[in-house]
């Protein structure tokens, strides 16, 4: 488990055909989004829960429209907290249209570091804004759907959701 990042975050969970999703945001951004049994999840106990919150109802709207079929991607101004490296390969995971897929090799190659998959893979990994930031469409060199943190069935079935 991870620390909070500020004590000023705010949390909500929402419904999703996956489960409840838990969104996280504070100073006016999203800074997070995880099913409950998301690998690297952080600690959210304590959190408060506000009934209006303009970042997490923009969120929520968000997530509701790409669920619903209505948006291609979450389209969320969130935040990331990371190093510049996982905010560089995150960023290059918003560009992966909805329903394609790429390998770990092509993102490394994609920021400009071919060979630092190990590297991107580890970022991938540690992606806190599931969905929204679409790690669920990067794949293994042969294709197989590998090491998505909120399971590789929620994996595949993003995927087809996305190709309708």
């Amino acid at each position: 488990m991870t620390t909070l990042i500020s004590t000023a975050q705010v949390r909500r969970d929402i419904a999703t055909p996956l489960g409840p999703l838990t969104l996280v945001a504070d100073e006016g951004q999203l800074r997070g989004a995880y099913f409950a049994d998301h690998r690297r999840r952080p600690e959210l106990d304590g959190l408060e829960t506000p009934a209006t919150h303009e970042a997490l109802d923009r969120a929520e709207a968000a997530y509701a429209a790409y669920f619903a079929g209505e948006a291609a991607d979450v389209p969320v101004d969130a935040v990331a907290p990371g190093t510049p490296f996982q905010r560089e390969v995150w960023e290059a995971l918003r560009e992966i249209p909805a329903g394609e897929t790429w390998t770990y090799a092509q993102v490394a190659e994609r920021i400009g570091r071919p060979t630092a998959t190990r590297a991107v893979a580890a970022a991938i990994g540690r992606n806190p804004l599931t969905v929204a930031v679409p790690c669920h469409r990067v794949v293994g060199a042969d294709g197989a759907l590998t090491g998505y943190a909120g399971g590789i069935e929620r994996k595949r079935w993003l995927l087809e959701h996305e190709r309708g």
